[in-house]
């Protein structure tokens, strides 16, 4: 096979997403989650089957939570049943959104773990609940001390990025039985975004919320689009515990499949079920380019700190002994290159910055030597 992060700057310029329409052409976007790569063979060939057959309608059936469930238990041993555990949601956002809003009444507390991705904040301040952060440890680890504080405390729901973005830490087994173990004590409802897992690279292991003793309490949403690179074909699923079934019986059908892609989650079920070997060679092309952003930071920023961390295809830099006040708008001016700003993931963040590494090893190697040029001059 083919290498997959290997498109070049002139065929990814003809793109006409958010990535590469946000900022000139002079400007390397590493910034929003999207990978620079082909369609899967699989999903290409089934959207042109969608195309060609003209089956544009609206969604019936239950395979996508079935070739998820395939999936989960090939992959992580984790078993759960389609057709009574899921449904289906428009994206993980709108699924949060949906979940957030029948499950938290005004002014109740709702736990979030800064850094955080950053739509996490927003949706709990729209769905009129009160905003807890309990930051994570200096070492990116949940502080479990502090979540049974706050817990105590009284809280609502504790939304959990699981892989965590943007760090990319993977929650260990551990970490998540006791976290679901206090929620349960506590009344606490989890709700874990896990659209990254299927990312998760060599030398760590994913392990879904729901496949923790107390995990009959919480509630998953998952989807294909982030390993898959299916952003602009939106589709997700929201797979509740046994516990918290009433949960998904309480969502209406505008909001679950009333509101899904009949294209999408073909698009979504083909990667499922045929894209698999795809998605083994894209892992391992991750991790290489996360080893190359550590020789890169070596050579041309030594002093910019980032974790080898194997969650996501994202880098989180911590950017604190450059000194710049803003270190993304700083490389955005003094480098083109376009990254996320620290302070968008929260309060105590604003001299980190967030890469994306989906991209080709030349793109990688030029936006950090780039980086290095403009703290410290040609070398």
């Amino acid at each position: 096979m083919e290498p997959i992060l290997s498109l070049d700057l002139t065929t990814l310029h003809r793109r006409t997403s958010m990535k590469w329409r946000r900022y000139p052409e002079d400007v390397l976007p590493l910034w929003v989650a999207e990978m620079d790569t082909p369609l899967a063979p699989a999903v290409r060939e089934e959207l042109l089957r969608v195309v060609t057959e003209g089956d544009t309608g609206y969604p019936e059936g239950n395979a996508y939570a079935e070739a998820f469930a395939v999936f989960a238990a090939e992959e992580w041993g984790w078993t759960f049943d389609p057709a009574r555990q899921a449904v289906l949601s428009p994206d993980v956002m709108q699924g949060i959104a949906m979940l957030l809003a029948q499950a938290v009444r005004p002014g109740e507390r709702v736990v979030i773990n800064s850094p955080v991705y950053a739509p996490f904040w927003a949706v709990v301040r729209n769905a009129g609940a009160e905003l807890v952060d309990v930051p994570l440890t200096e070492e990116g680890r949940l502080d479990l001390d502090a979540h049974e504080a706050a817990y105590a405390q009284g809280v609502a729901v504790h939304l959990l990025s699981s892989p965590h973005n943007p760090t990319g830490v993977v929650h260990t087994r551990e970490e998540l039985t006791r976290l679901a173990e206090l929620a349960r004590r506590h009344d606490v409802l989890l709700l874990a975004d896990e659209i990254h897992s299927p990312l998760v690279g060599p030398g760590e292991r994913f392990v879904p919320l729901l496949d923790v003793p107390g995990g009959e309490h919480a509630i998953s949403l998952v989807s294909a689009s982030k390993a898959w690179n299916l952003a602009g074909l939106k589709g997700a699923l929201i797979i509740a515990g046994p516990e918290q079934l009433e949960q998904l019986r309480a969502l209406s059908y505008e909001s679950t499949r009333g509101a899904a892609s009949h294209v999408a989650l073909r698009a979504h079920t083909a990667a499922l079920t045929g894209a698999r070997d795809w998605l083994v060679q894209l892992r391992t092309e991750l991790q290489a380019n996360r080893e190359l952003l550590d020789r890169l930071l070596a050579d041309h920023l030594p002093a910019v700190r980032h974790r080898l961390s194997r969650g996501t295809y994202l880098a989180w830099l911590d950017c604190r002994e450059l000194g710049l006040a803003n270190p993304a708008r700083h490389f955005l001016d003094e480098a083109r290159v376009a990254l996320n700003d620290g302070a968008a993931f929260g309060p105590r963040t604003a001299g980190f910055a967030r890469i994306n590494l989906a991209t080709s090893p030349a793109i990688i190697t030029e936006a950090v030597t780039r980086m290095g040029r403009s703290v410290s001059g040609p070398r």
